[in-house]
């Protein structure tokens, strides 16, 4: 019998295959309808739609809004379907600031992700 993944393994998965680069096992871990949403005012910001979507417009512009951008997780909490996710985000040039992470996961695949993070400050430094 198969082992059903829990909603915190769901996602620490789509942070190892990130970590790694793998946008093809991240994108199998997200579910078709999913949606992103990044709260700020920049470049970047908006909801997106499906994973080709937040690819396109946030993942594949990100070392360029933020060349060496790394979200290095302090603190996981979660249950059977939502889990958060503090996070200690650093680029190059010294940036350094915190984020939370929510996601919820619906049938072992990510349905939705939302950025809350020092917005106004990764705004002023964006180079986008």
């Amino acid at each position: 019998k198969e082992k059903i993944m829990t909603a915190e393994e769901v996602v620490m998965s789509a942070y190892a295959a990130f970590g790694a680069g793998d946008m093809d096992a991240l994108a199998k871990l997200n579910h078709p309808e999913c949606t992103y949403t990044m709260h700020a005012q920049h470049a970047l910001s908006g909801t997106y739609h499906g994973f080709p979507a937040f690819l396109e417009g946030v993942l594949s512009k990100l070392n360029d809004a933020w060349p060496g951008f790394m979200p290095n997780i302090d603190k996981v909490v979660a249950n059977e379907t939502d889990v958060v996710v503090f996070c200690s985000c650093t680029a190059d040039g010294g940036l350094s600031g915190k984020a939370v992470h929510h996601f919820v996961v619906k049938d072992e695949l990510q349905f939705s992700f939302d950025i809350y993070w020092d917005s106004e400050y990764w705004a002023q430094h964006c180079k986008i």
